[in-house]
Protein backbone atom coordinates (compact mmCIF):
# COMPACT_ATOMS: atom_id res chain seq x y z
CA UNK A 1 0.00 0.00 0.00
CA UNK A 2 1.14 3.17 -0.81
CA UNK A 3 1.81 5.98 1.78
CA UNK A 4 1.48 9.74 0.97
CA UNK A 5 2.74 12.56 3.38
CA UNK A 6 0.00 14.73 3.76
CA UNK A 7 0.31 18.31 3.16
CA UNK A 8 -0.76 19.71 6.79
CA UNK A 9 1.94 17.26 8.19
CA UNK A 10 4.68 19.08 6.25
CA UNK A 11 4.64 21.99 8.82
CA UNK A 12 3.83 19.57 11.57
CA UNK A 13 6.87 17.71 10.73
CA UNK A 14 9.50 20.71 11.15
CA UNK A 15 7.91 21.46 14.65
CA UNK A 16 8.31 18.04 15.83
CA UNK A 17 8.01 14.60 13.79
CA UNK A 18 6.46 13.43 17.51
CA UNK A 19 3.24 15.63 17.38
CA UNK A 20 2.46 14.28 14.18
CA UNK A 21 2.41 10.15 15.98
CA UNK A 22 0.35 12.24 18.72
CA UNK A 23 -1.98 13.75 15.85
CA UNK A 24 -2.88 10.57 14.59
CA UNK A 25 -3.41 9.19 18.05
CA UNK A 26 -5.84 11.73 19.58
CA UNK A 27 -7.01 13.01 15.99
CA UNK A 28 -9.93 10.46 16.05
CA UNK A 29 -11.32 11.99 19.40
CA UNK A 30 -11.41 15.54 19.23
CA UNK A 31 -9.29 18.17 17.48
CA UNK A 32 -9.66 19.76 20.53
CA UNK A 33 -6.73 17.63 22.27
CA UNK A 34 -4.17 18.88 20.19
CA UNK A 35 -5.46 22.04 18.55
CA UNK A 36 -3.81 25.40 19.90
CA UNK A 37 -5.98 28.44 20.95
CA UNK A 38 -4.21 30.15 17.10
CA UNK A 39 -4.98 26.44 15.42
CA UNK A 40 -8.69 26.81 16.45
CA UNK A 41 -8.82 30.62 14.66
CA UNK A 42 -7.08 29.23 11.85
CA UNK A 43 -9.73 26.67 11.08
CA UNK A 44 -12.40 28.91 11.60
CA UNK A 45 -11.04 31.32 8.97
CA UNK A 46 -10.73 27.97 6.41
CA UNK A 47 -14.26 27.60 6.64
CA UNK A 48 -15.56 28.92 3.94
CA UNK A 49 -12.65 27.14 2.10
CA UNK A 50 -13.52 23.72 3.18
CA UNK A 51 -17.08 24.00 2.64
CA UNK A 52 -16.34 25.60 -0.63
CA UNK A 53 -18.46 28.57 -0.47
CA UNK A 54 -15.65 31.39 -0.65
CA UNK A 55 -16.44 31.77 -4.19
CA UNK A 56 -19.10 30.85 -6.79
CA UNK A 57 -16.99 31.50 -9.93
CA UNK A 58 -16.40 28.89 -11.88
CA UNK A 59 -13.07 29.35 -12.54
CA UNK A 60 -12.46 29.64 -9.12
CA UNK A 61 -11.17 26.19 -7.12
CA UNK A 62 -11.43 25.47 -3.47
CA UNK A 63 -10.88 23.16 -1.34
CA UNK A 64 -9.88 20.82 -3.88
CA UNK A 65 -7.90 17.16 -2.89
CA UNK A 66 -4.81 17.37 -4.60
CA UNK A 67 -1.86 14.72 -5.16
CA UNK A 68 1.63 13.92 -6.15
CA UNK A 69 2.98 10.89 -6.91
CA UNK A 70 6.53 12.58 -7.35
CA UNK A 71 6.91 13.57 -4.25
CA UNK A 72 4.20 11.34 -2.45
CA UNK A 73 2.06 13.96 -0.95
CA UNK A 74 -1.88 14.56 -0.78
CA UNK A 75 -3.83 17.08 0.61
CA UNK A 76 -6.08 19.86 0.12
CA UNK A 77 -5.03 23.35 -1.77
CA UNK A 78 -7.05 26.85 -0.53
CA UNK A 79 -7.63 28.37 -3.69
CA UNK A 80 -6.65 28.19 -7.40
CA UNK A 81 -7.91 30.87 -9.95
CA UNK A 82 -7.52 28.97 -13.08
CA UNK A 83 -8.08 32.18 -15.33
CA UNK A 84 -4.74 33.73 -13.44
CA UNK A 85 -3.39 30.11 -12.71
CA UNK A 86 -2.82 31.94 -9.36
CA UNK A 87 -2.20 29.40 -6.48
CA UNK A 88 -3.68 31.24 -3.10
CA UNK A 89 -2.97 29.49 0.16
CA UNK A 90 -4.84 31.48 3.13
CA UNK A 91 -3.50 32.04 6.46
CA UNK A 92 -5.25 33.60 9.30
CA UNK A 93 -2.51 35.90 10.48
CA UNK A 94 0.93 36.01 9.10
CA UNK A 95 3.45 38.00 10.76
CA UNK A 96 6.46 35.75 9.37
CA UNK A 97 6.76 33.66 6.28
CA UNK A 98 7.93 30.44 8.18
CA UNK A 99 9.80 27.98 6.13
CA UNK A 100 7.06 25.80 6.67
CA UNK A 101 4.69 27.74 4.71
CA UNK A 102 6.92 27.54 1.73
CA UNK A 103 7.05 24.07 1.75
CA UNK A 104 3.15 23.76 2.22
CA UNK A 105 2.71 25.78 -0.48
CA UNK A 106 4.90 24.29 -2.49
CA UNK A 107 3.35 20.56 -2.16
CA UNK A 108 0.25 22.07 -3.44
CA UNK A 109 2.49 23.41 -6.08
CA UNK A 110 3.28 19.89 -7.12
CA UNK A 111 0.73 18.22 -6.61
CA UNK A 112 -1.75 20.67 -8.96
CA UNK A 113 1.08 20.46 -11.84
CA UNK A 114 1.42 17.28 -12.14
CA UNK A 115 -2.47 17.00 -12.36
CA UNK A 116 -2.72 19.00 -14.92
CA UNK A 117 -3.35 22.42 -13.27
CA UNK A 118 -0.39 25.22 -14.86
CA UNK A 119 0.56 27.48 -11.90
CA UNK A 120 2.29 30.61 -12.80
CA UNK A 121 2.21 32.60 -9.04
CA UNK A 122 1.52 32.21 -6.01
CA UNK A 123 0.87 34.03 -2.95
CA UNK A 124 -0.23 33.93 0.90
CA UNK A 125 -3.26 35.83 2.21
CA UNK A 126 -3.14 37.23 5.49
CA UNK A 127 -7.05 37.18 6.33
CA UNK A 128 -6.52 39.04 9.45
CA UNK A 129 -4.63 42.26 7.74
CA UNK A 130 -6.09 41.23 4.39
CA UNK A 131 -1.93 41.37 3.30
CA UNK A 132 -0.71 39.13 0.13
CA UNK A 133 2.59 37.72 0.29
CA UNK A 134 4.10 36.65 -3.26
CA UNK A 135 6.17 33.34 -3.01
CA UNK A 136 8.15 32.57 -5.87
CA UNK A 137 8.17 29.52 -7.81
CA UNK A 138 9.88 26.51 -6.86
CA UNK A 139 12.30 27.01 -9.86
CA UNK A 140 13.02 30.09 -9.14
CA UNK A 141 14.22 29.92 -5.86
CA UNK A 142 17.14 26.59 -5.90
CA UNK A 143 18.02 27.02 -2.27
CA UNK A 144 14.04 27.25 -0.89
CA UNK A 145 13.52 24.05 -3.40
CA UNK A 146 16.59 22.23 -2.17
CA UNK A 147 15.35 22.56 1.13
CA UNK A 148 11.59 21.47 0.43
CA UNK A 149 13.56 18.07 -1.08
CA UNK A 150 15.49 17.40 1.46
CA UNK A 151 12.04 17.92 4.22
CA UNK A 152 10.25 15.27 2.13
CA UNK A 153 13.63 13.02 2.31
CA UNK A 154 13.30 13.22 5.78
CA UNK A 155 10.33 12.47 6.71
CA UNK A 156 10.19 9.75 4.06
CA UNK A 157 13.26 8.11 6.52
CA UNK A 158 12.03 9.35 9.63
CA UNK A 159 12.85 6.71 12.31
CA UNK A 160 10.61 8.15 15.35
CA UNK A 161 12.95 5.66 18.02
CA UNK A 162 16.19 7.52 17.09
CA UNK A 163 14.66 10.68 16.82
CA UNK A 164 15.58 13.53 19.88
CA UNK A 165 14.29 17.09 20.00
CA UNK A 166 16.99 19.49 19.99
CA UNK A 167 14.78 22.34 20.50
CA UNK A 168 13.58 23.06 24.47
CA UNK A 169 11.43 25.89 23.34
CA UNK A 170 9.13 23.72 20.94
CA UNK A 171 9.00 21.21 23.78
CA UNK A 172 7.48 23.76 26.35
CA UNK A 173 5.19 25.01 23.03
CA UNK A 174 3.99 21.63 22.72
CA UNK A 175 0.36 20.42 23.54
CA UNK A 176 2.07 16.83 24.16
CA UNK A 177 4.84 17.81 26.22
CA UNK A 178 3.23 15.48 29.44
CA UNK A 179 2.56 13.00 26.67
CA UNK A 180 5.76 12.44 25.50
CA UNK A 181 8.39 10.74 27.24
CA UNK A 182 11.53 12.36 24.79
CA UNK A 183 10.70 15.80 25.98
CA UNK A 184 13.17 17.98 26.89
CA UNK A 185 10.87 19.41 29.29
Amino acid sequence: METYIQISNLNDFIFCPRSIYFHQLFGKISTRMYHTESQIRGKAAHEAIDEKTYSTCKNILQGMEVYSEKYGLCGKIDIYDQDERTLIERKKHIEVIYDGYVFQIYAQYFCLTEMGYPVESMFFYSFDTNRKYSVELPKDDPAMFAKFEKLIDNVNNCDLNRFTQTNAEKCRHCVYTALCDQALC
